[in-house]
């Protein structure tokens, strides 16, 4: 999903996992319970702006960005289990 947010080209995913997260319903995409709702997307993708698809991309998904919250999670869990060892 996000390589296509990368590009600039909206995606149409199934309300599971990390999709709902992931795409902003309308402005990067749309999220779908089944697939007669996708096709019924894939009319109104070409609407959506393929800039504004690689701005949000760029907000959220940024190396920087990116790792830094990688880092903060490890160091989280790093303490978590180390609080439990024996």
């Amino acid at each position: 999903m996000i390589e296509a947010m990368a590009c600039g080209t909206p995606v149409i995913g199934f309300r599971r996992g990390s999709v709902p997260e992931i795409i902003d319903e309308g402005v990067t995409g749309f999220v779908v319970d089944d697939v007669d709702a996708a096709v019924e997307c894939v009319v109104r993708a070409p609407g959506l702006s393929r800039k504004r698809c690689r701005e949000r991309f760029e907000q959220r998904f940024q190396v920087e960005r990116m790792s830094k919250n990688y880092c903060k999670a490890y160091e989280l869990a790093t303490k978590q289990t180390c609080g439990r060892m024996p």
